[in-house]
């Protein structure tokens, strides 16, 4: 089991959530977190004012930033270096799926991944609900929520704290399918 995890955080800009507005990474070897990333992106979509007041991002901030396809070319090294982890992953890798899917991009059919959100129910379970910013209140975790850079990093520095209290990966990965934009059952798998 690798002891590399790539966690990461989309914002997007409309209802459709077929595309990105901001991604943040937070690369974590061996129980360090020894990268950080983040961008604006240029969706190429219109922008819905509910996302903007969301987000904080408008189609202004996005002008003349790189669309998918370049950012792609940037993030994909980071991307199959370790085992995806997000907050409620399937949300950001239906965004991801979407995104490769609709510009014609090939990376993989499948991803392993795991989410900290259902992490957090099992090894957490007297808090409230496993919301993003109430695991953040709980663990003391700095957070400027919706803005991915940091959404990545509490994403990551939850995941460390559920395996530095006794939690194990294993129960948690999943496989995700890029082409078909779904979460596969374990007997799919």
């Amino acid at each position: 089991m690798t002891d590399r995890y790539i966690a990461f955080d989309v914002e997007t800009p409309n209802y459709a959530n077929n595309r990105m507005s901001a991604i943040g990474i937070t690369v974590i070897d061996n129980g360090t977190v020894v990268q950080e990333y983040y961008s604006l992106v240029d969706p190429e979509a219109h922008f819905d004012a509910f996302n903007i007041s969301l987000t904080g991002i408008t189609p202004e901030m996005v002008a003349g930033k790189p669309a998918f396809p370049a950012l792609w070319q940037e993030i994909k090294p980071i991307m199959e270096s370790g085992l995806l982890i997000a907050h409620n992953a399937p949300f950001d890798l239906s965004v991801l799926a979407k995104c490769l899917r609709d510009y014609g991009i090939i990376w993989q059919p499948t991803v392993p991944y795991a989410c900290t959100c259902q992490m957090s129910r099992r090894l957490l379970p007297q808090l409230p609900n496993h919301r993003l910013n109430t695991l953040c209140d709980y663990l003391a975790l700095e957070l400027d929520h919706h803005h991915a850079g940091s959404d990545s990093r509490a994403c990551g520095e939850v995941l460390l704290h559920c395996l530095n209290n006794g939690g194990k990966i294993a129960p948690f990965i999943r496989t995700y399918d890029l082409l078909r934009v779904r979460t596969l059952s374990s007997r799919s798998t």
